[in-house]
């Protein structure tokens, strides 16, 4: 069998040096230093003014009035540095600062962008908050929790009718609030044109002069285990290192003008800061694609990809999933999609086998080559950008190296391999949450991820890491072993394609392991019902019964002993909510949260008192 051929693609990173610490410790580090990197963001930004000042560096197809989208609506690099610069007087004229943020209601548009710029020129930091605080949430306490970490003195919004509930529930009467589109009935708010029409003086050039490295950008905030979010404190220093390192890394970035076509939500670093970073960092162009990875919206953006060709694509898995069943008939999105494209990188969940093999077989057939499958692991605190692959033979859990510039501490604990963080892309910390920062850092000053890494090949270093769950989501049985999780979640939901959304591990201090599932839509059509019936009637199906009852034999017959085989599954009707933190910000599964809220259905699975229980059965 002869090797796959792949587009060409450099790999920055592909040797490292390894010492070891004290028993239980290492350290590793790339052998390439990190190169220099420029003090500020909007350095780039002006260089980019300078040398393409007509290039666009956003694009968002235009709203229609009847609901509908039209063409692209672009800014020009000149045109955006014009507007930051009109804004930045804005927030200077109202006194903003550190203390007294602007925090963003918005999804990805031109007016977050032109905003987010603005407050990078005036030094004022950003807080992009989550849709879901404003728009799905039924107590908006995560988005009260917001506003009282961060204290804004301005709070700005795409649009009243979406945000206006939100806003008049948790926005105090005393901070000033910017609306791009409508207005709240009982309550005076500036327009967004009002704001851009500020004329700028010379304190705009002062206040830019000012920032510097330790300057902080934005505060974005995460969520882990069932605590409130937490304010990453993001800084200059941080984003500026963390785009050079992806550079070197990642030298493709540099060799033609980037273009993206990304819905990547701003609110998470994924998105916010990779991604926005990159376009800015590189003097790309980002086309903000508002479909999404949903039955509803992905529509739109196999639209956006047979318009716009991409030199590189970021999604996370189930967007590649829909991307590879749609190429397997769509010719235009075939042929434009990978007309350019240099590489593709996926991150947040595991990638199905299924889902690579599709995509290289569409490939192969249009072009004659595969494109780079990309991955690493990151986290909000590392800017995100820590751990890239090194060769296109990317597999699943594959992570890489560490990119140029940070170190690597891998601590031995019960068992497992935590990875720790340290370098110039490291936050400083949680804002105004002294106890919480001290927690996540260990005594040489090394960022505690609770991620779980293994060697690819222990004969040879250079390739580099690859996942092995999370430490905090392991547990041990009755017996004494322990159950990995994040490996064994990702089998099941590789084995139950394209039906299972994501699975969440019983069993801790029992027997056996269970296994909770959350079911996706196409459990629908499966099950042969009318579209209309609840989904507990589609689970409760016998069509349905069937196919998880072939999931669960089929993973007990590869079980290796008890830790790994599932010994009783149940199907979850209710989808994870955000409301209780069961799914986080970036869309993961929040293992602890699901067992804490859901505790009386964990209980009733493993005392076989649920009301459908599925086993394996012995053939």
């Amino acid at each position: 069998m002869t090797d796959p051929k792949y587009r060409a693609l450099k790999f920055g990173v592909t040797r490292v040096d390894l010492r070891d610490g004290p028993q239980g410790v290492h350290y590793l580090r790339a052998e390439q230093p990190l190169q220099d990197y420029p003090a500020r963001m909007t350095d780039r930004l002006q260089h980019w003014v300078q040398v393409a000042p007509e290039r666009t560096v956003m694009a968002r197809r235009a709203k229609l009035a009847g609901g509908g989208i039209g063409d692209w609506v672009k800014v020009s690099y000149a045109q955006a540095w014009a507007s930051a610069r009109c804004i930045a007087q804005g927030l200077i004229n109202r006194g903003l600062s550190t203390e007294r943020p602007v925090v963003i209601l918005s999804e990805n548009d031109l007016e977050h962008a032109l905003l987010a710029l603005g407050c990078l020129v005036a030094g004022v930091p950003f807080v992009p908050t989550s849709p879901a605080y404003s728009l799905i949430s039924q107590d908006y306490d995560k988005l009260r929790h917001v506003l009282k970490t961060v204290t804004p003195g301005l709070v700005f919004a795409s649009d009243a009718a979406r945000y206006g509930k939100a806003i008049t529930s948790a926005v105090g009467t005393d901070i000033e609030v910017v609306l791009a589109n409508g207005a709240l009935e009982g309550r005076a708010c500036l327009s967004f044109n009002d704001l851009l029409a500020t004329p700028a003086t010379s304190q705009v050039d002062a206040a830019m002069a000012a920032t510097g490295p330790d300057t902080i950008v934005k505060f974005l905030f995460t969520s882990g285990s069932t605590k409130l979010p937490k304010a990453v404190i993001n800084t200059q220093r941080m984003w500026c290192a963390n785009q050079q390192q992806m550079a070197q890394s990642m030298p493709v970035l540099a060799q033609e003008p980037l273009v993206l076509v990304d819905w990547l939500p701003w609110n998470h670093t994924f998105g916010g800061n990779h991604n926005f970073g990159m376009v800015l960092y590189h003097g790309g162009t980002l086309y903000i694609d508002d479909g999404k990875p949903t039955p509803a919206l992905t529509g739109e953006t196999l639209r956006n990809l047979r318009e716009i060709a991409p030199t590189v694509y970021f999604n996370v898995p189930t967007g590649f999933e829909a991307i590879a069943n749609a190429m397997k008939t769509d010719d235009a999105l075939r042929k434009n999609l990978l007309s350019r494209v240099k590489m593709f990188f996926y991150a947040g969940a595991a990638l199905a086998q299924p889902v690579w093999d599709s995509l290289y077989e569409s490939e192969e057939k249009e072009v004659g080559e595969r494109i780079v499958m990309s991955t690493g692991l990151g986290m909000t605190e590392s800017g995100p950008f820590a751990i890239f692959v090194t060769n296109p033979n990317v597999k699943a859990g594959d992570l890489g190296v560490p990119t140029p510039g940070m170190e690597l501490k891998l601590v031995d604990m019960d068992g497992k391999t935590e990875v720790r963080y340290r370098g110039p892309n490291i936050t400083q910390g949680y804002w105004r949450a002294a106890a919480e920062t001290a927690e996540h850092f260990d005594e040489e000053g090394f960022f505690c991820s609770g991620d779980a890494v293994k060697w690819i090949d222990e004969t040879d270093v250079h390739q580099g890491l690859k996942f092995d769950g999370r430490i905090a989501e392991d547990f041990k049985l009755a017996t004494g072993t322990f159950v990995s999780v994040g490996p064994l979640r990702a089998k099941i939901i590789a084995a139950g394609a394209p039906y299972i959304q994501d699975v969440v591990l019983t069993g801790i201090n029992l027997k056996e392991v269970g296994a909770m599932v959350f079911p996706t839509q196409a459990v629908r059509a499966l099950s042969g019902l009318d579209a209309s019936v609840p989904m507990a009637d589609v689970l409760s199906s016998a069509p349905v019964i069937a196919q998880f009852q072939k999931v669960i034999n089929d993973l007990a017959d590869h079980a290796t002993g008890s830790a790994s085989r599932i010994a009783r599954m149940c199907l979850l009707a209710e989808p994870p909510t955000i409301d209780r933190s069961e799914v986080t910000d970036k869309g993961s599964i929040n293992q602890r949260a699901v067992l804490t809220h859901r505790a009386e259905t964990v209980a009733a699975l493993h005392d076989d008192t649920l009301h459908s229980i599925i086993k394996p059965q012995s053939l």
